[in-house]
């Protein structure tokens, strides 16, 4: 069942507020000591069939080298990868270790991944990857419904229909995930205009 006639890219997404008191305050900048990143199944020829899929790998590109820059942690993870193939070589090459696997839609079903997420003991996740109405939405979810906050990287999620990505940023939105973009959060982070790291963002954004 497609929902194009459900949602548009035009319609409006608003935020619900973050209920659970765990999370960092509404209206809080992000903070390099307490945000993280997880990446979620951008993998083999799926990632190709995403809604504008070469602007979501430029994007990811981008975000992963800038949180490297700023040396946060990053969890990353496949989707069956035996069935699905791996991660994209263009992707894969930029991130840190090796990825979870995982059979569940939702990462945080997988306890490895769970264990890998908790550890670093972070306020915030930056969220990015694909589908976002399956597995980003469902990891999403359960992220929120243990108390972390999400910042939800609009430009740097997909799925193969644009209704459905924008159904889902709405859906995320209404639980209580923060919407943002590569670039937005980058900066947020970054928050001074002088420094190695700050030359080195304006380069990787232009």
């Amino acid at each position: 069942m497609t929902t194009d006639s459900v949602m548009s890219d035009n319609q409006a997404i608003t935020a619900s507020p973050a209920s659970n008191n765990t999370r960092t305050e509404e209206g809080s900048l992000l903070d390099k000591q307490s945000t993280g990143l997880i990446i979620i199944d951008v993998q083999g020829k799926l990632a190709e069939q995403m809604h504008e899929a070469d602007e979501l790998f430029q994007q990811l590109r981008t975000l992963i080298a800038g949180v490297k820059l700023m040396e946060l942690p990053i969890v990353w993870m496949e989707q069956i990868p035996e069935k699905l193939g791996g991660t994209r070589e263009e992707i894969r090459t930029l991130l840190p270790g090796t990825p979870y696997r995982k059979h569940t839609f939702s990462g945080m079903k997988n306890p490895n991944i769970t264990a890998a997420i908790e550890q670093y003991g972070c306020q915030q996740w930056l969220v990015a990857g694909i589908e976002a109405h399956i597995c980003v939405y469902q990891t999403v979810a359960d992220l929120l419904a243990q108390g972390s906050g999400v910042q939800l990287v609009t430009d740097a999620v997909s799925s193969r229909s644009a209704a459905n990505k924008t159904l889902a940023l709405q859906k995320m939105a209404q639980l209580g995930a923060q919407l943002t973009s590569v670039e937005m959060a980058l900066f947020e982070l970054q928050q001074v205009a002088e420094g190695d790291v700050f030359r080195q963002l304006i380069k990787l954004v232009k």
